[in-house]
């Protein structure tokens, strides 16, 4: 889990360090609704 944590962090810097804040603020939305997807995704397999 910690490699995961540390390769996840130096992505998130290195993105803020190339983006602008808007353009962070849409990667990060577009993200979180990827997750979402995949979250409901997982749980219809899950349930079939």
């Amino acid at each position: 889990m910690c490699p995961d944590l540390f390769l996840l962090s130096a992505i998130a810097c290195q993105l803020a360090e190339q983006l602008t804040t808007e353009e962070l603020n849409t990667l990060s939305a577009n993200l979180v609704a990827l997750g979402d997807m995949l979250a409901v995704i997982n749980s219809r397999q899950n349930n079939s």
